[in-house]
């Protein structure tokens, strides 16, 4: 059964990336700050049991950017809200389960993923929560089957994220995971475990 990780990454340019961020630490802190954890991320995440997909934006020049390791896959994030790039990222992976995350969590380790994938044997979808009321993972058992409302009114940066889109999954049986924090202001960069 083949896995899939999807990583929703943005081009690590000032003012397009961790721009809450970017007003505490400045814009071009924030995505030297984007583009170094990135890097590290994919180093530690990257494992055989699962395929990487780097989910890219904008569009044209995620696809041709230099900044992505060339090895990984890539396909274009595309238009609308997150939930509408997210829904579309897990409906083009290929085979069995997929699991999607952001590239801000600096506690993300391989036995997160595994932890996520093995959760999908038993249930339909996964969510890793963050403290915040939102989540840095969200994975489905078969992502070509999601339900017609799924991840639809979704109120996204707020701490109704994670509720709204598990109430997204009517009748699925969904796992919770690890809880993790992500990043997005200066108070978040104390709290996380690099």
């Amino acid at each position: 059964m083949k896995r899939t990780l999807i990583i929703m990454v943005k081009e690590p340019r000032p003012g397009r990336v961790k721009t809450r961020l970017g007003r505490d630490i400045g814009m071009t802190a924030a995505a030297w700050w984007f583009r170094h954890q990135t890097r590290k991320l994919l180093r530690r995440i990257e494992d055989p049991r699962w395929s990487v997909v780097l989910a890219v934006s904008p569009d044209r020049a995620g696809l041709q950017s230099r900044v992505w390791p060339q090895h990984m896959s890539r396909q274009a994030q595309g238009r609308g809200d997150l939930g509408d790039r997210m829904k579309r990222m897990l409906a083009c992976a290929e085979g069995g389960p997929a699991c999607v995350i952001g590239a801000d969590i600096p506690g993300i380790r391989r036995h997160h993923i595994a932890q996520a994938f093995a959760a999908l044997g038993a249930r339909d979808a996964v969510f890793g929560p963050a403290p915040d009321g939102g989540y840095w993972l969200i994975g489905l058992k078969h992502p070509q089957r999601q339900p017609p409302d799924f991840l639809t009114h979704v109120r996204w940066s707020t701490n109704h994220a994670l509720a709204d889109s598990r109430a997204s999954l009517p009748d699925y049986r969904i796992a919770t995971i690890a809880t993790l924090h992500d990043v997005d202001t200066v108070e978040d960069l104390s709290m996380t475990n690099p």
